[in-house]
């Protein structure tokens, strides 16, 4: 019987000197080369490459519209388009800032604002981990940066399906977060809030509702994860919602994080009413800037019986 073999995360095999990986490392040698680019150069392909991918990702364009009309519903035809070419720029640009902050970051200098960091510091003193409640937005690595300026996060990571893509982003990463907890290794997540860590995590995807249930987001019926109640309950850490945005002149942008209250209690005795309340938190942070939110991924594609489906 053959043992089975893991890989070490960020582990460099040799196997990635074989032909098969030589055009991956042409495109990490031109992503490095994009990065050192100056920002007005960086800003302007990222919004060429945004509206390009707009017009090309037809399925992905359909999605966004489709999310942005079921969300925004007061927004007319018209400017759901502008604000949907709008999300896959922000993407473009996210993509740049990532790349700035793994390899150029000191672009970020001077550029950065805090509101809210004592929520963090004071959960932490009286001995409590701190589980961040974020989004997926379309800043990426970009947020994690900034944020560790002033805190050290720690970050909930899925594994790239290209083992060579995984070992690049986990290095890169690994000079941004503390630590990087695979998805899939709760217990070591559960230790790390019991030792008092704070950890970014995003329950605003649809996973079906083996962990969830389905809850009002933006007062569309939503399946809705609910593990981070189960977290918080057997670790004793505190939720606090985090949120990081690009704000002012792209030409010259400045970035703020907001970090809000802990929400209490959570979880309560429903898991319903903490699914809501979670989606609530989540919608809020939303709409301050709404376009650097990855809407097109599926956010309404579990539809149990009963539910109609949406896309």
């Amino acid at each position: 019987m053959t043992q089975k073999t893991t890989s070490i995360p960020g582990q460099f095999r040799w196997s990635f000197l074989l032909p098969q990986y030589w055009g991956i490392w042409i495109v990490i040698c031109l992503l490095m080369l994009l990065a050192i680019l100056p920002w007005s150069i960086q800003h302007r392909l990222a919004s060429a490459l945004g509206r390009f991918a707009f017009k090309s990702l037809k399925s992905r364009r359909k999605t966004t519209l489709r999310n942005l009309e079921l969300c925004f519903p007061e927004w007319d035809t018209e400017y759901r388009y502008q604000q949907a070419e709008q999300v896959f720029i922000d993407m473009m640009i996210g993509v740049f800032e990532t790349l700035n902050a793994w390899y150029r970051p000191q672009w970020f200098k001077q550029r950065v604002s805090i509101e809210g960091l004592e929520h963090i510091q004071q959960a932490q003193a009286a001995g409590h981990g701190v589980l961040l409640l974020g989004t997926h937005s379309s800043m990426l690595d970009a947020g994690g940066y900034i944020c560790a300026q002033y805190f050290d996060p720690d970050v909930v990571y899925r594994p790239q399906n290209n083992p060579l893509f995984d070992m690049l982003i986990y290095r890169c990463r690994a000079t941004i977060y503390a630590n990087q907890i695979d998805h899939d290794d709760m217990r070591g997540l559960i230790r790390h809030l019991k030792n008092g860590h704070a950890i970014w995590y995003s329950p605003d995807q649809d996973f079906g509702l083996k962990q969830g249930v389905m809850a009002p987001f933006f007062g569309v019926a939503a399946a809705t994860l609910t593990a981070h109640r189960r977290l918080l309950k057997i670790s004793k850490a505190v939720a606090i919602p985090l949120y990081f945005y690009r704000y002012g002149d792209i030409k010259d942008p400045r970035y703020k994080i907001l970090i809000q209250a802990p929400v209490t209690p959570l979880p309560s005795e429903d898991e319903l009413s903490d699914a809501i309340r979670v989606n609530q938190i989540i919608e809020s942070q939303l709409r301050i800037a709404p376009t650097q939110y990855m809407w097109f991924h599926r956010r309404f594609k579990t539809r149990p019986e009963g539910y109609e489906k949406l896309y």
